[in-house]
């Protein structure tokens, strides 16, 4: 997630770097072409309006893109409040406060943020999920292909181990499941996000769109003094390229770049979070950021 900090040029200059290159190669080509070849006297009014057309179509695409996004981290809001929930739930029902049980399943709730995190990026399996759960549970996992669907699993067969043990009443049973099954949802509704593909047409088409209103303008640049016209289109180019990028890679928050939803940044305040409420005294630090953006 990118933070609100100074965000470094070069890191702007590697997004776009491709688009401004051949801007301004073709800029170069159409002004010879210009002088020595023919003038096609375009008036400025196309460009500008066809370009008026593309800014409205930029706004509407990186507002479709925001509400992925968006959503992506109020998912991610929902799994801090149930992860929460679902501690305060385990201590208050359980009629034995130092049930080792309550402190296996608040563990594995924290294996189960990073292990979300990392399966949603396509990424492996944390090397962390040991400090949480059992070897006899990390071996069981080697062959799941849904890590995280298997741990809410493991919530509950264990849940329903304490209602069987009467740690636990079939009203408390009802509260507990209930909230394993917002974590499910959550999980499912995040899913959908990564798997549901933007249009990659929508984003050729703008893209090719975006060449011809610079084309046009090209031509239609007339009355600047000799090469001055060139680096005036680049230029311009730039916040189209710009807004339409930031719309691109802003759409799929959980691609493991720095726009990402802070997936592992908010497992860790969960894992602090979760700690403090057993009782714990040596709590991990919050995760760093990496300059001008966080994880």
């Amino acid at each position: 997630m990118i933070l609100e900090k100074r965000i470094p040029l070069k890191y702007w200059f590697k997004e776009i770097k491709w688009d401004l290159l051949i801007v301004s190669v073709f800029s170069i080509l159409i002004y010879f072409f210009k002088i020595y070849v023919i003038n096609l006297d375009i008036p400025l009014g196309i460009g500008t309006f066809l370009g008026t057309a593309i800014a409205l179509l930029l706004s509407f695409k990186l507002s479709q893109s925001y509400d992925r996004w968006w959503e992506a981290r109020k998912i991610w809001g929902a799994i801090v409040n149930d992860s929460r929930s679902f501690v305060v739930q385990l201590k208050q029902f359980n009629k034995e406060s130092e049930n080792s049980m309550v402190k296996t399943m608040s563990y594995r709730q924290i294996a189960w943020c990073y292990a979300l995190g990392s399966y949603l990026r396509k990424l492996d399996v944390p090397d962390n999920l040991e400090d949480y759960i059992s070897q006899e549970e990390i071996f069981s996992l080697r062959h799941k292909k849904h890590i995280p669907l298997a741990l809410l699993d493991d919530h509950a067969q264990n849940l329903r181990a304490l209602h069987k043990e009467k740690s636990i009443n079939d009203f408390q049973q009802i509260q507990l499941d209930s909230t394993i099954a917002r974590l499910t949802a959550s999980m499912g509704m995040a899913e959908r996000i990564k798997n549901t593909v933007f249009p990659r047409t929508y984003r050729n088409v703008l893209h090719f769109f975006i060449y011809i209103f610079l084309l046009l303008l090209s031509l239609a640049l007339e009355d600047l003094y000799g090469f001055l016209e060139i680096p005036i289109l680049v230029l311009i180019s730039i916040p189209f390229f710009m807004l339409e990028k930031i719309a691109f890679v802003i759409q799929d928050p959980f691609e493991n770049q720095p726009t990402d939803t802070a997936m592992t940044s908010i497992a860790r305040a969960i894992e602090i979070n979760i700690k403090e409420l057993l009782g714990e005294k040596d709590l991990p630090e919050p995760l760093k950021d990496k300059g001008f953006y966080i994880m």
